[in-house]
Parts: structure tokens; C-alpha cells; sequence
């Protein structure tokens, strides 16, 4: 089995668990390995990724207290920040480790990067003091600038990774740490982070005291959360990556080239207002399409799976168009039963389909759901009672 080489660790899942009964250590990696094989496809499965040194050794302590046991777990990864939190999401679906019930609970991902690069940097600092040269005025300049490249710090009480915005009338804001850090790197430091896709609030106060541009991914992510972001706060400019790129791993060049393309936020509502008009229209016509299959659907067959195995299952089941079941698991997890089901063709589940489970399906894709009742309509959803 390859192992990771500390060198190369970029981040450090950290999770606790609680299980009702008695388990040891081997249980839960089993556990690790076993319940989340599939989920995520062949190429992020855990057991090849450690093959591959793409992930560590999986630590995991252990305590047991009034016949149950709690622990916590630390996954050192190599991947990028998308595959890492994949991985961590897909950790918290296990709901059962050796012969008892479980729920993994994930608690941070940490950047250990950031950590390197803050013991550097104080490290540097010591030893510049302790040097007697003629070259001290230019190593300590150097040292300086690096302080600025990779320091982060952190803004309001949500803790925002940010540079220096306080000075500056005009801000970028961006995703996350990661991309925070590359612009540091790159000498713009009128920079902060959302630490996600949730906007926060110390972002939306900002928007009325400064003017703000949006920077984000190069991919439809980036289109959602600028979409997102753009109808709660006051959004001056937004500003991508290159088709398929995240910010993170621009170069200083690719940096500026994005920034000068920047466009007013209102452009990019009204540009998007257009591109769902013209997806509602295609997406109309695909359902009048689909109907069609529907119809040649085993009726008899589905009514009688619907009857037989979900009526009273409590359970959400993903079934392709051969009405053969892909995946099957809690409601509450449905997000993650659909990463991977390329498939997927209906959802049914047991009782009644809620808003949450409406937005899911409608994200994912998937054109027919079938329930017993339903919280609300859709326009992307064909929906199927019994």
C-alpha cells in the first residue's frame, strides 16, 4: 500500500463518531472503506485512493462509556479542496460500524498548509534576529514580503480568511481560504473569503461600505454562487477564472487577465436571466419528450414495486429506466445516494416529498419523482402519486 508523503498533505479531515454499541478500531475503517465504496465513483473510492498515496493512514481513536463508543478520526488527504470535501460528505453517510448504529459527524477540514506556512514565516522571523550580516537590511525585506504573500487573517465573527481590505475602497471576495491565499501569493491583497458557498453575513455588510467584485471558479459552481450572492448583497463587479479552472491555482497572469475582464453585476443578472429562459424553453420541450417515455414505462410493474417495496419502507429508492434500484438509503441522505447514480431516472419515497427533496431532485436532474403527496409543485419535476 503506497503511503502519503507528509510533504504532500494539503488538508486533514477531522470527524467524530458515536456508536450505540461496542466497536474497535478496525470496525470503523472497515466501516470507512465498505460504506462508502461506490458512492463517489471509481476514481475518488478511499480504498484506491490510499493504494495510490492520495490519501493516508486513517487514525482513528476510540473511547467506550455506558455500552457505547465515541472516538474521533483524522483523514490526511492529497487531493484538491472539491475531491477533499467529496470525500468528507460521503464519510457522514455511514450510519453503521461493525454490528451497531453510527453517525460520523464531520467536524473541520483543515488547511495544513496554512499552518506550514505560519510556522515558516515565525520561524524566519527568529532566525533573521539571530543574523550579524551585511545582507540583513535585503533578507529582511524578503521575509516581509513573504509575510504579506502568505499571511491570512481573520475578519468578523465568522472568522472570513482576508488580507488587507481595511485600506482599500474596492474588495475581491472569493470562495475560500485557498483562493485567498493564491492572491496573497500574487500580490492582490484586497482580498476576502466566504470560507464556502453560504454567503456570510460580514460579506453582505461589506457590500454597503465597499465596492465589492466577485472572483470565483471557472465552472457552473461559480455561475450558481455568483447568481446566489449577487441577489443578497450589493455586488459591484463579478469576475471568473478560465472555463474549468478554480481561482486557487491561477497564475499571477491569469490573475489579472480574469480581473480585467470583470463585467457589472446587473450584465451578469440580465445574461443569466436569458440563459434560464432559454434552458426553461429547452427543458420544456424535454419533458413533453419524456412524458412520451413515460408512458412506456411497465405501469404494472412500478405500481407494484411502489406497493411492495417502498409504501412503508420509510426509504428514498433511485431506480433507472429498466425501474431496476441503483441505490436505496434515508430520505435525509438522498444529496448523497444521487453523487454517482449516472442513471438515476426516478425517485420514490416513502411518504411525502418535501421542499427539500424537490430542490435536490431538480438540481440533480432527475425528471420523475413518485410519492404519496407532495409540499409543492415544480416545473422541472414529473411527479408520479400512489
Amino acid at each position: 500500500m503506497a503511503k502519503i508523503s507528509p510533504v504532500s498533505i494539503k488538508y486533514m479531515i477531522h470527524a467524530s463518531f458515536e456508536a450505540s454499541g461496542p466497536v474497535e478500531k478496525p470496525d470503523v475503517i472497515g466501516a470507512i472503506f465498505g460504506q462508502t465504496e461506490g458512492l463517489l465513483g471509481s476514481e475518488l473510492e478511499i480504498r484506491d485512493l490510499q493504494k495510490e498515496g492520495k490519501i493516508g493512514r486513517i487514525e482513528v481513536e476510540t473511547e467506550s462509556a455506558n455500552g457505547k463508543t465515541h472516538g474521533v478520526i483524522k483523514i490526511p488527504t492529497a487531493l484538491d479542496q472539491s475531491e477533499t470535501s467529496l470525500i468528507a460528505a460521503a464519510i457522514e453517510t455511514i450510519d453503521r460500524v461493525g454490528p451497531t448504529e453510527a453517525k460520523i459527524t464531520i467536524e473541520k477540514i483543515e488547511d495544513v498548509r496554512g499552518n506550514k506556512r505560519d510556522y515558516i514565516l515565525d520561524r524566519a522571523k527568529k532566525l533573521l534576529e539571530g543574523m550579524q550580516n551585511t545582507n540583513s537590511k535585503e533578507i529582511s525585506g524578503i521575509v516581509k514580503t513573504g509575510t504579506r504573500a502568505m499571511k491570512v487573517q481573520s475578519y468578523g465573527a465568522e472568522e472570513l480568511p482576508v488580507g488587507d481590505i481595511e485600506s482599500e475602497e474596492e474588495v475581491i471576495v472569493v470562495e475560500g481560504r485557498a483562493d485567498v491565499i493564491n492572491l496573497l501569493e500574487n500580490r492582490v491583497y484586497n482580498v476576502i473569503g466566504m470560507n464556502g458557498t453560504k454567503l456570510p453575513k460580514a460579506i453582505i455588510e461589506l457590500s454597503r461600505k465597499k465596492k465589492i467584485t466577485l472572483f470565483l471558479d471557472g465552472d457552473r459552481g461559480g455561475q450558481l454562487i455568483a447568481k446566489n450572492v449577487i441577489e443578497n448583497a450589493d455586488i459591484h463587479y463579478v469576475a471568473f477564472a478560465p472555463d474549468g479552472k478554480e481561482v486557487e491555482e491561477l497564475s499571477g497572469k491569469e490573475i489579472l487577465a480574469s480581473l480585467r475582464k470583470k463585467i457589472p453585476a446587473r450584465e451578469f443578472s440580465s445574461y443569466s436571466s436569458r440563459q434560464e429562459y432559454s434552458n426553461e424553453s429547452n427543458q420544456r420541450n424535454n419533458r413533453e419528450k419524456e412524458s412520451e417515455e413515460l408512458k412506456k414505462i411497465d405501469n404494472d410493474k412500478l405500481k407494484k414495486f411502489l406497493d411492495k417495496e417502498v409504501d412503508g419502507s420509510k426509504k428514498v429508492f433511485i431506480l433507472n429506466s429498466n425501474l431496476e434500484v441503483l441505490r436505496s438509503g434515508s430520505a435525509s441522505k438522498l444529496r448523497y445516494l444521487l453523487n454517482g447514480a449516472r442513471d438515476a431516472y426516478i425517485i420514490a419515497i416513502d411518504g411525502k416529498a418535501t421542499s427539500k427533496v424537490i430542490r435536490i431532485i431538480e438540481e440533480s436532474n432527475v425528471r420523475y419523482l413518485a410519492a404519496k403527496n407532495f409540499t409543492e409543485t415544480s416545473s422541472n419535476i414529473e411527479f408520479i402519486s400512489f
